[in-house]
């Protein structure tokens, strides 16, 4: 069943002999930084992030005036940013010294995670394709639209083709479906508030409520077919992708051309191969990332 996305996770250090962190601007050490910022730029969130910096393989525990050194910071910023992260619960303290605690791996799960998914799926992606005789793709959320990461085609002559890097709005889409129908109520409500939701064929929804109906369809089952919303006389079917913690990361789906078939039939002819090949992604993704998470 979809789930909602990752917030993401991955370790976060610098060389232990690598450059100094760059100064913030306004501590005492930054007075000769003349770097143009945009209006927009966060000086906050750039000291917070460089105490996280600070650590690394050959600096796990460091203290106040180790981490200020490092950082550029003064004593008093260095250790309002501590005293933060310690509060949030992504440094430890023990009174003297200061360390990273597991929980800082979340920063860039999403990350890691992304950028595995596609080596980890295309194995079975391509043997996907091979049972069921259709092309099989796999994309991910991005905006409004999904992004294609992995693609194998049919070994026919009117196979689906879609390219890696291909585009396609997510409304129209029955991997769109699976992954917008894995977004949180909140984040749901926000992609309808920014979405163009265009007819493409009589079948697209253009309305929040006709997606919607569509959307829950697919949370409810597990599954969305299509995609003559996206285009006439074009079929999918398309499942979820998760993670080792059980969220959304993609969607897996294949498609054809031609012909009639009916919902029942491309349940029949898809459904099983696809959630297996769901499944075996998956279980490579938890074995990979397992270790990330601990």
């Amino acid at each position: 069943m979809p789930g909602s996305y990752a917030s993401g996770v991955s370790a976060v250090g610098a060389p232990a002999n690598g450059p100094a962190v760059p100064s913030a601007p306004g501590d005492s050490a930054a007075s000769g930084d003349r770097r143009e910022r945009s209006t927009d730029f966060a000086q906050s969130l750039e000291r917070g992030l460089a105490v996280i910096r600070a650590f690394g393989p050959d600096r796990p525990r460091l203290t106040l005036s180790e981490v200020a050194r490092h950082t550029g910071l003064t004593r008093a910023t260095a250790r309002r940013f501590l005293l933060t992260l310690v509060e949030l619960g992504y440094v430890s303290f023990d009174g003297r010294l200061f360390g990273l605690r597991p929980q800082v791996l979340e920063i860039g799960y999403s990350y890691i995670a992304a950028l595995s998914t596609p080596e980890v799926a295309l194995p079975y992606l391509e043997d996907l394709a091979a049972r069921v005789s259709a092309s099989a793709s796999l994309t991910v959320l991005d905006g409004e639209d999904i992004f294609c990461v992995a693609h194998v085609p049919a070994k026919r002559m009117l196979a689906v083709r879609m390219p890696v890097g291909t585009r396609l709005p997510a409304h129209a889409a029955a991997m769109g479906h699976v992954l917008l129908a894995a977004l949180p109520a909140a984040e749901r409500r926000s992609y309808h508030g920014r979405a163009s939701l265009r007819r493409l064929t009589p079948a697209t929804p253009a309305t929040p409520h006709e997606l919607d109906t569509i959307l829950d369809a697919a949370y409810r089952n597990g599954y969305a077919l299509g995609d003559p919303g996206l285009e006439e006389n074009l079929h999918a079917v398309a499942v979820p992708v998760t993670d080792g913690r059980g969220s959304v990361v993609a969607a897996l789906g294949v498609a054809t051309q031609g012909g009639s078939p009916t919902p029942d039939t491309l349940r029949a002819d898809y459904l099983t191969p696809l959630l297996e090949s769901a499944e075996q992604i998956g279980s490579q993704l938890r074995r990979l990332l397992t270790p990330v998470m601990r």
